[in-house]
């Protein structure tokens, strides 16, 4: 084991925009968008290249009825007060951090290749054994607990083993999935029909219903009494969150889209839900594994949120760069064409001044011949050469100054 691991290293992240990848490359055309509740999955899923280490919530995960529904998401921005709709939203780092090491697969985690799980998770949705600590089989929560909305609100130990992931969450009864159990899972009918309908029920707490075998979705009958719920209890972001990381764990990461799709119209476009819009966009979009559908999410998204100045997960914009790149092309041509204009000058500056000191070597030479002889040359009018012979510094001036001038140039 040691040689295998021995060798493997990661990167660690440590701004969103290292997470994130979504507009990394945006060259290739955009399927079209789906309905306000439709939507699949493109072809061609694009992997991230995993690059850094899970990293476990601090401290032992305990049993809990807080609000908080599991270990990643405790202390996070998500499900925060509705003061969030008027002030700037920002990125989470946290979010970022927590969503990027789902999509790339949990890199580096070393227990689920050691760790010897009893398959619970299946075993529980084969009605073998009850969830921990209530003692209650999952038959009974399918067939008592739907429809119940206080039970379903108010139980805080349940959704971890309705909805299982490879990650701890704050009911340490509820053991974490592995890759051979997840692909058991997959592979047992029982489980996958019951996990479709406890899905399914909490679509219906949530005031939504499944409409087909796709995933697609739309309101429930009971729509305004729940959205007017979900707007007001914060924490059942936490749970939409899970219940999304738990589909793309059991196969069926096609059913992400059309579901965030579906909030962020009600949100956005409905007003139905508003406090919702922070967390939609900063964890519902970032469980989606493909790149290409998050861009569409994105993009809907973008079309449709107030203020328009304030929306901060779009891709970056391309009229700032492309005056950076202007202003830095300039910049380079303006030193050229002063540098070669000085260099003219001083070439210039260097002709005349040897040609006055050629002038005056002459010109004694002369006087040396003949002293008492006027020089009778009509090409070099005896005035020039005291002339040119000035120049040099002057020159040397001139070109003193214009080194102070440039100077300023070369340090920009």
């Amino acid at each position: 084991m040691g040689n295998l691991l021995g060798g493997v290293s990661f990167r660690e992240p440590t701004t969103v925009e290292d997470c994130d990848s979504t507009w990394q490359t945006d060259s290739e055309p955009e399927p079209e968008e789906p309905g306000p509740g439709g939507g699949s999955e493109g072809p061609g899923q694009e992997p991230e290249q995993p690059a850094q280490p899970p990293e476990r919530a601090g401290g032992r995960p305990r049993a809990s009825s807080a609000p908080d529904e599991d270990a990643e998401a405790a202390g996070a921005e998500q499900g925060g007060d509705s003061t969030e709709a008027t002030a700037k939203p920002k990125r989470s780092f946290y979010a970022a951090r927590d969503l990027y090491k789902y999509r790339h697969q949990y890199p580096q985690n070393f227990k689920d290749i050691r760790y010897q799980n009893d398959l619970s998770n299946l075993r529980f949705y084969k009605n073998k054994i009850p969830f921990k600590p209530d003692g209650v089989y999952i038959e009974e929560v399918l067939n008592k607990w739907k429809g119940d909305y206080e039970k379903l609100e108010h139980n805080h130990t349940y959704i971890q083993w309705l909805f299982p992931l490879r990650e701890q969450g704050l009911n340490f009864y509820a053991k974490e999935l592995t890759t051979y159990e997840i692909e058991e899972f997959k592979k047992t009918k029982e489980a996958i029909r019951r996990f479709l309908l406890a899905y399914k029920m909490m679509l219906e707490f949530f005031g939504i219903k499944l409409t087909d075998k796709t995933g697609n979705v739309a309101r429930a009958v009971n729509w305004q009494e729940r959205f007017q719920h979900l707007n007001e209890s914060q924490h059942n972001y936490l749970r939409i969150t899970r219940i999304l990381k738990s589909l793309g764990e059991l196969g069926y990461e096609s059913f992400k889209s059309p579901l965030v799709k579906f909030i962020l119209h009600e949100a956005l476009v409905e007003n139905t839900i508003p406090n919702i819009k922070q967390s939609a966009l900063e964890y519902f979009v970032y469980t989606i594994r493909d790149r290409r559908e998050r861009r569409k999410l994105l993009r809907f998204a973008q079309k449709h949120y107030t203020p328009s100045e304030n929306f901060i997960w779009g891709p970056p914009r391309k009229e700032q760069s492309e005056g950076s790149k202007a202003q830095k092309m300039s910049s380079p041509l303006a030193s050229s064409h002063n540098s070669q204009t000085s260099m003219h000058k001083k070439a210039k500056d260097s002709k005349n001044s040897s040609s006055a000191v050629h002038l005056n070597s002459k010109t004694a030479e002369e006087k040396k011949v003949a002293p008492k002889e006027p020089v009778e040359e009509t090409d070099r009018p005896s005035p020039e050469p005291s002339n040119e012979a000035a120049k040099p510094r002057n020159t040397e001036k001139d070109s003193n100054a214009e080194n102070v001038n440039s100077q300023p140039e070369k340090t920009d």
